[in-house]
């Protein structure tokens, strides 16, 4: 197993062009296929035609957006060129929530931005990454707004709780497991004593990775009563300068809402370092 086919979601962000770097690193690391899809969120043009003086902004918007647009292509096709690696670029004018998840299916990794709440320019649809993760059925490596990541993958945590999505991220990460320097598991028991001895420790997991060339530090931590299983994920990662975390993403539709699991929740908020996240 390995990434061949890379899919990036590009907009008119500020942290377009760092994610683009992150795909293309991976993209040369595997010998990857990269698919830049570029969108973002559009406004209903009919609901400025009903609010004086709005059409005005709205044309001129949309003017810098097609501007905008031309130049991330342009830097998408050079960096290409640049780093060596075939590509293609997308482009929607559909809802990007339901688009990327659609397209996303064909990818072996799918590559997004955490939403970045001091920049207008990433909001692309409400709670798209979440959508993402939980609909398009591939791995999602979510990169952080804040900070840079010349090198993802030589530090992974992988944080193991013996569920299903646990499991699915575990191995969908296999091929960047595979090339890291060092690999850690961390195990969160969660208020779960009662399924302790029923799901799949972290020991038992170290040993498969093992067969697989793949030698993982297992650790062992309990929550404390003043702070969540995400939280305690976030500061174990930076204890260990984990440079990657691998996790599962939970999370289920109810009604019109969208409802995720706490850890799910805390670092798609609070991330620190990029994260893969399956469901």
């Amino acid at each position: 197993m390995s990434y061949k086919t890379i899919l990036v979601h590009l907009d008119t962000s500020v942290r377009a062009h760092p994610r683009l770097e992150t795909a293309l690193q991976l993209a040369r690391r595997f010998d990857a296929h990269v698919i830049g899809l570029f969108a973002v969120f559009e406004p209903n043009p009919h609901a400025f035609t009903i609010m004086a003086g709005t059409a005005e902004y709205y044309l001129e918007h949309a003017a810098m957006r097609r501007e905008q647009r031309g130049a991330i292509e342009r830097i998408f096709r050079a960096e290409l060129t640049r780093a060596g690696v075939s590509g293609e670029w997308i482009e929607t004018p559909e809802r990007p929530g339901f688009f990327v998840p659609r397209h996303a299916g064909g990818a072996d990794l799918v590559i997004a931005g955490q939403s970045d709440p001091t920049d207008p320019e990433s909001y692309v649809g409400e709670h798209f990454p979440e959508t993402l993760i939980m609909s398009s059925g591939r791995p999602v490596l979510l990169i952080p707004y804040a900070g840079l990541f010349a090198d993802v993958g030589k530090r992974p945590m992988i944080a193991w709780d013996g569920s299903r999505e646990a499991s699915r991220a575990l191995h969908d990460a296999l091929p960047l497991l595979k090339a890291a320097e060092r690999v850690s598991i961390v195990s969160i028991d969660e208020a779960r004593h009662d399924l302790a001895a029923e799901r799949v420790s972290g020991a038992e997991i170290a040993a498969g990775l093992a067969r697989h060339g793949v030698n993982a530090d297992v650790f062992a931590s309990v929550s404390a009563p003043d702070a969540s299983a995400g939280e305690l994920l976030l500061s174990r990662a930076a204890d260990l300068e984990a440079d990657l975390v691998v996790m599962g993403g939970y999370g289920h539709a109810r009604w019109q809402e969208l409802v995720l699991g706490g850890a799910t929740q805390t670092f798609l908020a609070s991330m620190t370092v990029p994260v893969l996240m399956s469901h």
